[in-house]
């Protein structure tokens, strides 16, 4: 079946939400407990920043998009990271985890990657960000919400991470639909496009900022509760649902990830070795020294305005 982008772009637009659709003051936040509450900040923390990331990339995306259905898709698609970012922001103001006015720092390590990004996304192939963003959205997002609905009984956050997980699933059905369709394109295409990715310096960098924080992050969701199994099943989706497309797995940039995600949560080694003397250095770097975060990452709110 052929898949209508012009379909799913009107989809996505009868589905869009607000904050203010959540009604905020309702019970349930008294069911955080004090023991989950420092752990759970620095967590939440972390995750706002990350929907961030994916906003930048999107944003990065949408003018490679090959037609203007998916162009305006990865618009939206970026405005809804934000939102995720702004919604969450609003669940620690309802938890008392920050001051009014506050908003969370983001750790060094994405810091830095927030720093590349904005440096370097735009002038990367579309292949390369196609591939990383579902496998972030499967790692992170598909774990992060099996972890929210088992240990959090707050029902707005319920209710927050329902509409989150109705978007990130039309992020991942785009997504895989695009890497099928790229990796339609002739074999020796891929191959010149992934040798001339990997002798780009700013790829090799990106890649040392990715590494670490994605077996951070594996390492931080466990560590707050969430079952091996369910764990690896969240990264798993990557391959599981691109292994599908024998278009996709003619992908070189595809299996690079699929490969990274597959070491990350099986812990191999030598790589979680160096992942993890990797975050060590980054969390010495001093980011002083690049000066002011980019101006989109100012964008964040926890008001619950209507758009």
């Amino acid at each position: 079946m052929t898949f209508e982008y012009s379909e799913m772009l009107k989809t996505i637009k009868d589905r869009q939400w607000a904050l203010a659709d959540i009604d905020w003051d309702a019970p349930g936040a008294e069911l955080i407990t004090d023991e989950q509450r420092p752990t759970l900040k620095q967590f939440m923390s972390d995750v706002v920043w990350i929907e961030h990331v994916g906003a930048r990339a999107f944003a990065a995306m949408a003018p490679k998009a090959p037609f203007e259905d998916l162009k305006n898709i990865y618009t939206y698609f970026h405005a809804e990271e934000q939102r995720h970012a702004n919604a969450e922001l609003a669940l620690m103001h309802r938890w008392g985890m920050l001051e009014e006015g506050e908003t969370p720092v983001p750790n060094k390590n994405i810091r830095l990657v927030i720093e590349w990004l904005d440096r370097y996304a735009d002038d990367l192939p579309l292949t390369v960000i196609g591939s990383a963003i579902p496998a972030l959205e499967c790692a992170l997002d598909g774990a992060l919400l099996k972890f929210l609905l088992d240990e959090v009984h707050d029902p707005v956050c319920g209710e927050v991470f329902k509409n989150i997980n109705n978007d990130e699933s039309r992020h991942l059905a785009v997504g895989f639909q695009v890497l099928d369709q790229l990796g339609a394109s002739p074999i020796r295409r891929h191959v010149i496009e992934m040798a001339g990715t990997l002798l780009r310096p700013d790829f090799a960098l990106g890649f040392v900022l990715y590494a670490p924080l994605l077996a951070r992050m594996m390492a931080n969701i466990a560590a707050m509760g969430l079952s091996e199994e369910k764990l690896y099943n969240a990264v798993n989706r990557y391959s599981n649902v691109g292994d599908r497309s024998e278009n996709t797995r003619r992908l070189p940039t595809y299996h690079l990830m699929k490969y990274h995600m597959a070491i990350a949560i099986k812990q191999t080694q030598p790589f979680q070795y160096v992942a993890e003397k990797m975050g060590i250095a980054i969390d010495h770097f001093p980011t002083r020294v690049l000066g002011k975060v980019p101006s989109w990452t100012k964008e964040l709110t926890y008001e619950p305005v209507s758009r």
